[in-house]
């Protein structure tokens, strides 16, 4: 396996810093293709190592991470710019969706805890924040409200 400090040897090849949330973020990437035909990873395009470094805007509490990834997509089709973005791209469309998941429903308090009604519970959230996406509402809560206070509404969203 390759370790981290092998790929430091070249400068990364691509880097943003991003300043906001009260701190300060760097994240480099490295790519390659040179382990194309050596690793048993099906459709594997390249290999990644993505360095994250975190520290807050007084220059304490920093944070190290190190991942390391594969993707289908060939260099060609994907430059090391393009890999970082949809790494962080990825991240903000998690974020996004467990926020409203754990805000707007309260999801961590829930109180369902047996057999398969958490997952059920789960997939009905996850209807109901795609519909009101689909049908263009930019904020769930709000939407919520309006179809908890007019439920002839709803039935429309469903053809009704």
């Amino acid at each position: 396996m390759l370790k981290a400090s092998i790929w430091r040897l070249f400068p990364p090849q691509h880097e943003t810093v991003d300043k906001g949330h009260g701190r300060i973020e760097t994240r480099r990437i490295w790519c390659s293709t040179e382990l194309n035909g050596y690793i048993d990873f099906p459709y594997h395009g390249q290999v990644t190592l993505i360095e994250r470094i975190t520290t807050d805007l007084k220059g304490q509490k920093p944070r190290h991470e190190i991942a390391f990834g594969v993707t289908s997509l060939t260099s060609e089709k994907a430059t090391p710019e393009k890999l970082l973005q949809l790494n962080r791209g990825q991240w903000s469309i998690e974020n996004k969706l467990h926020y409203v998941r754990d805000v707007t429903f309260d999801e961590d308090r829930c109180r369902i805890h047996t057999k398969s009604a958490p997952r059920l519970m789960a997939t009905l959230r996850n209807f109901a924040i795609s519909l009101l996406n689909l049908t263009k509402h930019s904020n769930i809560a709000k939407a919520l409200r309006l179809y908890a206070a007019k439920p002839h509404l709803t039935l429309r969203l469903f053809g009704l």
